[in-house]
């Protein structure tokens, strides 16, 4: 198991740090966030990573469908906006047309803190799938998806 997946409640939603150039900005960001259900990644060795970097490193995790990055964009907005990465690969799919329709908005979208838990649930119980957020997040003027 990649460092600091580990200790993950079975329910939590999971945010991963890769941006280490400013602990204050870290602080506010997890301060934005729910402290329940929440498992927080604050290991450098995620600094850095891109999206390719986390998929392989958490395709073997049990029950996770969505990870929240909080990178150099997370760090500078304000209010901090975290990046939703879909875990799907192709080869959790049928076929590569259903793979395409799942993730037709693309693997990633923004959110803002606020829609953590709401994504995370949903995607985990199955209500509502991430294209669906991917789509919400997209119809919206700056891209970031928002809790009604």
């Amino acid at each position: 198991m990649p460092e600091g997946l580990d200790g993950r409640g079975e329910f939590d939603a999971v945010v991963i740090r890769t941006d280490y150039a400013d602990e204050r900005a870290w602080r506010a960001v997890v301060g934005t966030l729910p402290q329940q259900h929440v498992h927080f990644v604050d290991a450098p060795a995620w600094a850095g990573a891109l999206v390719d970097d986390v998929l392989t490193a958490t395709s073997d995790a049990d029950d996770l469908s969505v990870v929240f990055l909080a990178d150099t964009t997370t760090m500078h907005s304000d209010p901090p906006v975290l990046l939703a990465l879909t875990t799907l690969t192709p080869e959790d799919c049928e076929d590569d047309e259903d793979y395409a329709r799942l993730t037709g908005s693309g693997p990633t979208f923004r959110t803002t803190p606020a829609g953590v838990p709401d994504i995370h649930a949903n995607l985990s119980l199955g209500n509502l799938g991430f294209e669906e957020y991917a789509a919400w997040a997209g119809e919206s003027p700056d891209g970031v998806y928002r809790p009604a």
